[in-house]
């Protein structure tokens, strides 16, 4: 158990992160793993580890399967669907505005000319306009669309026989006070991927125009107050055919949908659905894994954390999401997405990182501040080594630090806390090169934070509230660590957290679709989640 500045016990909390992230000269980002492996990559990742110990939620003592509890979980809300709505209706539209199969066919018995047969092979939709349409949740299924007051214009080609008289000609076609009602149907198909289907539709038409061209068009256009209701009718069921069809298409498409985006060379985040989305009439609930695993190495978690373990696999945690949206805050206006992010998300990517070796660096004497208080230098270590000014006088020293445990972070409603559990190993570089080991020591330390969020950036401040300095080995005699421990606590004040806090404050860019903007997002610490209310813009 490390201490504060006041002495006073606290929990381990990690805080050298953020400090050796938030410059590259100190801190570039392949800087902590087991000291036998080397990374190749400069990942991005560590700057998103960093801004996960703004983004995570308590840790529990209990563990329980992955598969319990999502990682992140989505709210939509009315207003989501208003948001949609028009993207919707621009799907309808692409979908119907084209040429389509139609095959119709039909006879009508006329007085005095007999039988007149008729055939429309296809029919091309060239304007199709909505004039009121509303977009709902449909409980237990998924979301329901009303057009009314609809128009739809369309042509198409025709064959026609009366009697032994054969012809063939186009016809144009108008549909007015056209009314149509979809559902569509939304669940998840067993591996993650979002399914939809056609769960219902109904289309219906009281206005009619049509106008026929070429062959006997004179003939059939005076027939044509007798032809409307039965093309009417079949246009009606087509219409629902070709909606039917266009979802089927998308369909499709969400199946062959990636559930992954990578976010650097060694981390991906999982937003596979864990199951069906909920649906009342009031909002919709979406869970996602919400997982940051090792891109090429995804591999199923067990279903219990062994404790005694040195690596400490993250896993689900028990967090009791509420089912209806979470309370929040007075607003102007309800928010189109409610988004609650659990500390499974940040504790994934801690694991990744650590796991793949990101999480160490390499510091020599020339990438320290000149101000900093603790130079790596024999002559400066020697207030902590006097053994080692002795042995290897006015020598420069190399200082080699990575992560011996996965950092551990949480959050409760007051601010965000981290651990961090590292190893410091101390070299003296002689004039050949040669790198001399001197000491090794343990570092755990704990920081809070406040987290920001603005537009689409993601960003906080840091505060450091406890450091522990241990000595585990030393080939120069005793390091005197309190000493050593006490000067580094004021080095990171002075210079790691304003640092660190100059970097936070900028943030980093959220991963979201491209156009796809948060409007007036708001943030808030909850216990068990991080929520994050916001509306949403989107500029193709």
């Amino acid at each position: 158990m490390c201490a504060d500045v006041t002495g006073v016990p606290c929990p381990r909390y990690k805080s050298w992160l953020c400090w050796w992230v938030s410059t590259p000269t100190v801190c570039p980002p392949d800087m902590f793993s087991a000291p036998a492996s080397r990374a190749q990559d400069q990942p991005q990742g560590i700057v998103w580890l960093c801004l996960l110990l703004l983004l995570p939620i308590c840790v529990s003592a209990t563990i329980t399967s992955p598969g319990t509890s999502p990682g992140i979980k989505a709210w939509l809300t009315q207003r989501t669907l208003e948001f949609g709505r028009r993207f919707g209706l621009e799907l309808l539209q692409s979908m119907l505005q084209k040429e389509h199969e139609l095959n119709l066919t039909g006879s009508y018995n006329t007085p005095l000319l007999g039988t007149l047969t008729y055939a429309v092979p296809r029919i091309h939709i060239h304007e199709l306009q909505m004039n009121e349409s509303t977009l709902d949740f449909a409980e237990d299924v998924g979301v329901r669309l009303v057009v009314q007051r609809a128009q739809i214009q369309l042509s198409a080609d025709w064959a026609a026989q009366l009697g032994a008289v054969q012809d063939s000609g186009s016809v144009e076609l108008r549909m007015q006070d056209l009314a149509v009602a979809a559902v569509l149907g939304v669940s998840e198909d067993g591996s993650g991927h979002p399914t939809v289907w056609s769960a219902g539709c109904d289309s219906h038409s009281t206005d009619l125009q049509m106008e026929f061209h070429r062959g006997y068009s004179w003939l059939y256009n005076l027939l044509a107050p007798l032809l409307q209701r039965t093309l009417r009718q079949q246009l009606n069921k087509q219409l629902c055919l070709v909606l039917h069809r266009g979802v089927d298409r998308l369909d499709t498409v969400l199946k062959h949908m990636k559930v992954s985006t990578q976010l650097d060379t060694f981390a991906a985040l999982d937003l596979s659905l864990l199951g069906p989305p909920a649906f009342t009439d009031e909002y919709g609930d979406i869970a996602l894994k919400g997982e940051i695993f090792r891109v090429g190495t995804y591999q199923q978690r067990p279903s219990a954390l062994p404790v005694v373990l040195p690596v400490a696999l993250p896993m689900a945690l028990p967090v009791a999401l509420p089912t209806p949206p979470p309370k929040i805050s007075p607003m102007a206006h309800e928010p189109m997405l409610l988004l609650a992010v659990t500390d499974f998300v940040a504790n994934s990517a801690a694991f990744t990182y650590f796991t793949a070796g990101a999480l160490r660096r390499n510091i020599s004497s020339d990438m320290l501040p000149r101000r900093f208080p603790l130079q790596l230098s024999t002559k400066s270590m020697e207030v902590f080594s006097p053994q080692l000014q002795e042995r290897y006088p006015n020598q420069p020293m190399e200082l080699h630090l990575w992560a011996r445990r996965q950092p551990l972070l949480s959050s409760h409603p007051d601010a965000l806390h981290g651990t961090l559990f590292s190893s410091a190993e101390a070299f003296v570089v002689l004039p050949n090169a040669t790198r001399v080991p001197a000491f090794l020591l343990n570092i755990d330390a704990n920081v809070t934070g406040k987290p920001t969020i603005t537009r689409n950036r993601l960003g906080g401040t840091v505060r450091l509230t406890g450091l522990r300095v241990t000595q585990v080995a030393s080939n120069v005699g005793p390091v005197e660590v309190k000493r050593l421990e006490t000067l580094l606590k004021f080095g990171l004040w002075l210079f790691g957290v304003p640092r660190a806090n100059k970097w936070l404050q900028a943030g980093i860019p959220l991963p979201l679709p491209h156009g796809l903007s948060l409007l007036r997002p708001r943030l808030s610490l909850q216990q068990g989640f991080v929520l994050i209310a916001t509306d949403l813009q989107y500029e193709p």
